[in-house]
């Protein structure tokens, strides 16, 4: 299973963590696997190429961790990013319930 953790101060995203492969399928063939890690690698392209944010960001083998400051997070360029990425994964993951999980922490 995926677990799927945004990071909400204020009302306002500053980042999300996905931990986990969804088990679907088997490695390499698991479109909804594949899914979620293209909306999550989208994030750190997005906020590193594109907002140009310094993020902390960590990746490896089924783990994914991006995270801003909150004065960071307030530009509209990363809400509008955060938010996104929030709802791509909602949609994903619908009626996907017992391959992944998404929960909003605030901290």
């Amino acid at each position: 299973m995926t677990k799927i953790t945004f990071y909400k101060e204020k009302n306002v995203f500053l980042g999300f963590e996905v931990v986990g492969h969804t088990g679907k399928d088997e490695f390499g063939k698991d479109l909804l696997c594949c899914q979620l890690s293209t909306v999550a690698q989208l994030a750190v392209v997005g906020v590193k190429e594109c907002a140009r944010i310094k993020a902390f960001i960590e990746i490896s083998d089924g783990y994914l961790v991006i995270k801003t400051n909150y004065q960071d997070a307030q530009e509209e360029k990363i809400k509008f990013l955060f938010d996104t990425c929030y709802k791509s994964f909602q949609s994903i993951i619908q009626d996907e319930k017992r391959y992944a999980k998404l929960e909003v922490k605030n901290v």
